[in-house]
């Protein structure tokens, strides 16, 4: 392999027919892959990085979240609809007062994962 624009290539064309179709043959449908891009896209923003690090801890109301993280109640609410929508988190009212938690316990494993991941990068 040549290094082109800090690219690893094959200096030459060879095509692994088998290894291809032993893949494709795993490969989840397209419609599959583009949820799990569009569920990916929403742990893309530090805002709602931060709400479902402070869900992880505890249920809490749109004024605390916002209280927090030193945002407007409005961005926040912006925030947890996107959140909601991608069924990361769920509410439940107690009288005046909606209060916001994690969907279910897979949110957390799977920032616990990422931030794994990233934690080991750094000591590289």
């Amino acid at each position: 392999m040549t290094e082109n624009n800090n690219i690893e290539r094959c200096e030459v064309t060879a095509i692994h027919e088998d290894v291809v179709e032993a893949v494709r043959e795993t490969m989840p449908p397209e419609e599959k892959l583009f949820s799990l891009a569009e569920f990916f896209k929403v742990f893309g923003d530090t805002t709602r990085i931060r709400i479902l690090y402070a869900l992880f801890q505890s249920d809490m109301c749109v004024c605390d979240i916002a209280y927090l993280l030193g945002m407007s109640q409005s961005a926040i609410s912006h925030q947890l609809r996107v959140l909601k929508q991608a069924k990361l988190v769920k509410f439940r009212k107690e009288g005046r007062v909606v209060y916001y938690s994690l969907d279910d316990d897979h949110i957390k494993s799977i920032f616990d994962q990422g931030y794994q991941h990233i934690s080991e990068r750094d000591t590289d």
